[in-house]
């Protein structure tokens, strides 16, 4: 017998899983694969900013995305085959994920994201992008792509706080990001939001606040992320001189749980930890054992006997 009090949950998750959602709307396993399509962003090449955000690897955020030396197709049929084995009856939704994923003519955008479409068992697009770079023309065309597939656009933010944001670089306000999400939901886009637990000097309180605000507007998802100090990062420079203070994973889970006692319940948590390279990563060793960070948030939840949207009534 279930006894997990929260709504949107067939096991013991007391928030609302990417799985959950896609087994729901699908009625299948779901999969996002992970692309390198080669775009710039205009936080590197000086449309906006140059050196992009501290935290930023050379990969643009697309560690595990794939080798962009490898045409689209390639890709995605590597990622593909060694999914395929264990489940066969699979569906799939290609996830442009490295760098800024809408900086790119129409054109361009058009043949790289419908090469995608046109593989089989391929059930959507999610589309990692910046609030500024995207061009009136193109949010026409997602507006049509919408229409025949599931389509997510991921926005970056981070985090509300603006002496945080010109600290990372992002080069872009909150006004920017908060006018972008209602010029997607307008033409009926989903829209998922990403955002960085632990950056230099934040405090808890500024964190949760972030959650807030977001809770606020109409999304469809958030992406929730630890930051991790990877080498040749200028994060990782300003770590080395400042040593301000990394989170620890007791921490970080008790964060994230409040995080999800405030979210709107409907709200899909599409990811709630980092996942770094082991070999890139400098600071904190303990987001390395990714399923331990994940059945502690599951074993605080229990603990407190809490779920997402749990503190709802405190916001209004």
């Amino acid at each position: 017998m279930n006894k997990n009090p929260f709504i949107y949950s067939s096991d013991n998750k007391r928030y609302h899983t990417l799985d959950y959602f896609y087994k729901n709307k699908f009625n299948s396993k779901v999969f996002k694969v992970s692309l390198n399509a080669g775009f710039s962003c205009p936080n590197i090449d000086g449309t906006v900013g140059y050196g992009g955000c501290i935290y930023c690897s050379n990969s643009g955020s697309g560690d595990y995305a794939g080798n962009v030396n490898d045409d689209l197709i390639t890709q995605f049929n590597s990622v593909k085959k060694i999914l395929h084995q264990k489940w066969p009856k699979a569906k799939y939704i290609g996830y442009f994920q490295a760098h800024t994923n809408t900086y790119a003519p129409v054109e361009i955008l058009k043949q790289k994201y419908e090469s995608i479409l046109s593989l089989k068992n391929v059930v959507g697009l999610s589309i990692a992008t910046r609030p500024d770079a995207i061009s009136e023309e193109c949010l026409e065309y997602l507006e049509q792509l919408a229409k025949k597939t599931y389509l997510t656009i991921e926005l970056g933010l981070q985090t509300i706080h603006e002496s945080t944001t010109l600290l990372i670089n992002r080069c872009h306000n909150l006004t920017t990001f908060e006018n972008m999400v209602k010029k997607l939901r307008n033409k009926n886009i989903n829209v998922v939001v990403h955002i960085i637990n632990g950056l230099p000097f934040e405090t808890k309180e500024m964190m949760i606040n972030t959650i807030k605000y977001l809770n606020s507007l109409d999304i469809q998802g958030v992406k929730i992320h630890m930051l991790h100090i990877l080498k040749n990062t200028k994060m990782n420079d300003l770590y080395q001189k400042t040593k301000f203070h990394i989170l620890t994973k007791e921490e970080y889970i008790n964060i994230v749980c409040d995080q999800l006692e405030y979210l709107r319940p409907e709200i899909i948590i599409h990811r709630i930890t980092g996942d770094p390279a082991e070999n890139e990563l400098v600071e904190p060793t303990w987001l390395i054992k990714k399923f331990c960070v994940l059945n502690d948030i599951d074993k605080e939840l229990a603990k407190r006997n809490t779920y997402q949207g749990y503190r709802i009534n405190e916001l209004k």
